[in-house]
């Protein structure tokens, strides 16, 4: 399944994105999740690889439970940091003999574990391994982009510079971070095209799941929690699990109706390996849109 083809086949297309289950307790909780979500008949899931390569086997399991079990299409996520082209290549090589066919690229985060040391050769950007898998490979590529800039990114414009780069080396299609602000997406889209990037953008939508995670996750991407976000989550106990989920999925509903009505090529939901968000939000939008 090459994703940058069914962009340009199929709108809006509807997509979801898991990381890796860790063991057999995480493994028979991520099946019943995938088995709630298959129903809604997602276009594609794609597989997160973890920092450092620390879940290249874990990823390749997980893209197994998905394409060989559960019969689905699935992209393969991979991070260039710290590993060598030939870790690189032994990764590509094994998604390649899985039937994967597209690759979303990312230049990923420094592992958290204490005395890492990254290969010597190992690719600086994810620019560098978009153009380095090209050269080696038949995979439709992907990559990510941020609509209120990359937290180490000098400003929006120079992060959008970067992607830029991204796609002329390759990358056939853009993921954006997830926002709670739609105004940041469309702001972002509007300067991507006016710096001559002319693949689709879909928009990452991430509903609240906890109040703890999502003011967490906000600090460490980037994301703005806007006033109007805010202000409901301080109206309701955190410890009432269903009313904050209700929220997250309220609101989450308004912006992809927004987003839907101004013509996006997908939504690509992060699930943190949770069906129940998604489910409802997407089930309401093929009742109102007929997705």
């Amino acid at each position: 399944m090459r994703v940058a083809e069914l962009y340009k086949k199929k709108r809006p297309v509807i997509s979801m994105e898991f990381f890796p289950f860790r063991d057999d307790k995480t493994a028979e909780s991520f099946n019943k999740t995938i088995d709630t979500l298959a129903p809604l008949n997602p276009d594609y899931m794609s597989v997160t690889f973890g920092a450092g390569g620390s879940t290249r086997d874990g990823s390749a399991q997980t893209i197994d439970t998905i394409m060989k079990e559960k019969m689905l299409p699935c992209v393969a996520y991979i991070a260039g940091y710290g590993l060598s082209p030939d870790e690189i290549c032994k990764v590509l090589d094994q998604y390649q003999a899985r039937g994967v066919e597209t690759i979303f690229i990312l230049r990923g985060d420094k592992p958290k574990e204490t005395g890492f040391v990254p290969h010597p050769k190992s690719f600086a950007h994810a620019s560098d391994l978009i153009s380095f898998i090209q050269d080696h490979y038949d995979f439709n590529l992907g990559c990510a982009g941020y609509p209120e800039g990359h937290v180490e990114a000098q400003s929006l414009e120079r992060d959008i510079e970067y992607l830029k780069l991204k796609v002329d080396n390759g990358a056939q299609y853009v993921v954006a971070q997830y926002f709670y602000d739609n105004a940041y997406f469309f702001n972002y889209e509007r300067q991507c095209r006016k710096a001559g990037i002319d693949v689709p953008i879909i928009p990452g939508i991430m509903p609240v799941y906890t109040l703890k995670m999502t003011r967490a996750l906000s600090k460490i991407c980037g994301t703005k929690i806007p006033d109007v976000l805010a202000q409901k989550m301080d109206t309701i106990d955190g410890e009432d699990k269903a009313a904050v989920l209700d929220l997250g999925i309220n609101f989450a509903l308004d912006q992809c109706r927004e987003l839907l009505e101004k013509g996006i090529s997908g939504l690509h939901f992060y699930t943190m390996n949770r069906s129940h968000s998604t489910q409802k939000i997407i089930r309401q939008l093929k009742l109102e849109y007929l997705l």
